[in-house]
Order: structure tokens, then sequence, then C-alpha cells
């Protein structure tokens, strides 16, 4: 941490934070790591924390890559790249700002806060990866990666983190067409106000009901409805025939709403 008189002092908050985080970071650093462009702008075009997340991004990327080649001598490429994605997510990443009480330090402009900026997983994504990024400013790599696998590591492990990482969209259209069960469709109906809507979706294979997902986006509503859809195809289906599914049986299907958001 700089000893310069005329540096900016640590607030209260940011102590607390960097107590959480388990390192130091210079005071004008972390600043510029908190400062959303959304605030930037509102404040005369000053700097934004979108270097320090482009830094961060890199150092995240390249920490979870080694781990996970140096634990896993046998898995393949394609595995090795799921678990990274799937730990490097923004939803993941939001889970860990959301647990280290990252929102309430973040500088956000007006609209941002009024649209609960502070609880949006991209804002809270990104700046967790500017903090690492002004993590390894001040400290360098090892401290960095150091934090790094303190905060993410521990999702390595995580079957449900893994999870999230798959692409079930895909996943669904790729069964859909081996198996001969239709056309794939997602209706979707939103709900609440504008700033704050939540999206519910059904997945639909030859017009029939397999799944249903929730989310605060479209695109993640639909994501959950493909999670279920997949769970009941295979939870249905896979005991009697591993390799096909019936056109009765998927007639007859349904599935319960899923409980996750996205990605």
């Amino acid at each position: 941490m700089s000893s310069d008189p005329e540096s900016p002092k640590l607030e209260d908050g940011h102590k607390l934070l960097l107590k959480r985080l388990g390192v130091s970071i210079d005071a004008g650093t972390l600043r510029l790591a908190l400062t959303h462009r959304s605030y930037a702008y509102e404040n005369g075009g000053i700097p934004t924390n979108e270097r320090l997340e482009f830094l961060g991004d890199s150092i995240l990327g390249f920490s979870v890559t080694d781990a996970l080649y140096r634990d896993n001598p046998t898995l393949p490429e394609g595995e090795l790249a799921k678990r990274r994605s799937a730990v490097v997510s923004t939803r993941a990443l939001a889970g860990i700002a959301r647990s280290l009480g990252v929102g309430e330090f973040i500088y956000l402009g007006q609209g941002e806060r009024l649209t609960k900026g502070r609880n949006k997983s991209s804002i809270l994504a990104d700046t967790m990866e500017s903090l690492i990024g002004a993590t390894y400013l001040d400290n360098g790599i090892e401290v960095a990666r150091e934090l790094v696998m303190r905060l993410v590591g521990p999702l390595l492990a995580d079957a449900d983190v893994l999870g999230a990482g798959t692409d079930w969209k895909t996943n669904i259209q790729e069964i859909s067409a081996a198996r001969h069960l239709g056309g794939i469709s997602y209706e979707i109906t939103g709900t609440g106000p504008d700033h704050d809507r939540s999206f519910e979706a059904r997945l639909l294979i030859g017009g029939h009901h397999f799944g249903t997902g929730t989310g605060p986006s479209k695109k993640e509503a639909e994501r959950a409805a493909a999670a279920a859809g997949w769970t009941v195809l295979q939870e249905r289906f896979a005991p009697k025939d591993a390799t096909a599914v019936s056109k009765h049986d998927a007639r007859t299907s349904t599935a319960p709403p899923a409980t996750g958001n996205d990605a």
C-alpha cells in the first residue's frame, strides 16, 4: 500500500472489503476497481474499472486453467474446458461477490442504483475481475493467484457449480434431433416492472411440455428450462433405454420448475 501522504486514504468500508478479500490494495487502485462506467459517466468521464477487469479476467482464466491442468491429469481437454467455463462464469463470480458483499461498495450511477445494479450478476462478476486485476497490480502475480484460488478453488469441487457450465440448450437440441422428438421452442412470459423483471420459460419439444425455468432474463429462463428438460429426459427415459426416447413417453412428460439462474 502506498505510503504517500497525499494519496487517498482507505475508507472504513473499503478496509472491511479488503479484510474479506484477504489482500491489501492501495486506496486509489481499489476505488478504481470499484468504479462502474455508469458512475464514471455521471462524474465527468473519470476512469472506470474496465481496464482492471480486462487484466483480472486474464489472471483468473490462467490461474484456473493451471489448477485444473495440474489437479486433473487424466481429464481430456474438453472436460477441462467445461470446468473452467463453469467456475469463471458470470454466475459463479457473481455468487462469490454476493458472499463477500461486494455490491455495497461499488460506485454506481443513479440509473444503475435505481435498477438494483448492486445485485446484477454482470456488474458483480465484472467487479470481481477488476478486484483480481487490482490485486495483481499492487501485489504481484502470486498474491493474485492465491486470491483466485481462495475464492474460486472451492468451486472446482462443487458439482452444482460445474453443472452450471453445461450448455443445456445445445444438449436439448442434440438429443431432440438424434431421437426425432420434434421441434424445440420456448414460451416466455415476463412479470414485474421494467427495472425488476422476472421471466418464466416453458420448454416445448414437438409441441409437448418438458420443463419450466425462471430467471432475471429471457436467456437465463430458457437455460433453466432446458436444464429441467434435460433432467426429465434422463430420469424418465434413460433407465428404459439409454439410446432412445419413445414419442409416447415424450407426450406424457412434465418437469418441475428449475431453481437455478444463469450463467
